[in-house]
């Protein structure tokens, strides 16, 4: 089995978690479930699995995805349930399927949050209603200004007790603007804190990704 894929949640204690970390936690859940994982060839074989669009240190999610390939056939239905009863707190195997359509196919983010420390609702709806958003950020030749107003598809902000609510979607892939960006993007008046979760993903066209 080449091509499978596994939905997963990613929430409480797990969102500190590091990318790397995580990639070894699945393959510890995969071998301690007697489920697996096919590795590679040659001198320093690594087991086929990839996670796509990695989260930051931080962030909470209820749709991440996970590509692997099994050296045997599974029943995909009761594979959550198996690896489940070895997963550690925060993470949570949701359906595991024959994936539709490539990872590079997810385009769109539906992420909620709350931002705390900052400015209210109505100045963050008029700052991000801008028709142009410019934020300068790293990149592999030195710093670089790019407009990320195009790459917001829909923002909503609503004041709440101790700050702002938001729910956002936002482009995932090429390019890439994260709430994390989003705030930057604020400059001196980004909130002091913020906390966000991904809801939903969706292909380019807002299908549901799959």
């Amino acid at each position: 089995m080449d091509k499978l894929r596994l939905k997963f949640s990613k929430t409480g204690r797990a969102v500190y978690l590091s990318h790397l970390d995580l990639m070894r936690t699945m393959q510890r859940v995969f071998s301690r479930a007697g489920v697996p994982l096919k590795y590679s060839e040659g001198f320093n074989p690594h087991a086929k699995i990839s996670i796509i669009l990695p989260l930051s240190v931080g962030t909470a999610s209820l749709c991440e995805y996970m590509d692997f390939a099994l050296t045997e056939d599974r029943d995909l239905a009761a594979l959550p349930e198996a690896l489940n009863a070895y997963m550690p707190e925060g993470i949570e195997a949701l359906e595991a399927y024959e994936p539709p359509c490539k990872g590079a196919e997810l385009r769109w983010l539906l992420v909620e949050g709350v931002m705390k420390g900052g400015r209210d609702a109505a100045f963050y709806t008029e700052f991000f209603a801008r028709d142009t958003i410019p934020v300068t950020r790293k990149a592999k030749r030195g710093m670089r200004t790019d407009d990320i107003a195009p790459a917001i598809q829909a923002v909503q902000f609503s004041d709440m007790e101790g700050g702002v609510a938001v729910k956002a979607i936002l482009h995932a892939q090429d390019p890439t603007v994260s709430p994390e960006l989003m705030m930057t993007a604020l400059g001196e008046d980004a909130p002091a804190y913020w906390r966000f979760t991904r809801l939903e993903a969706f292909q380019e066209d807002l299908a549901p990704f799959r």
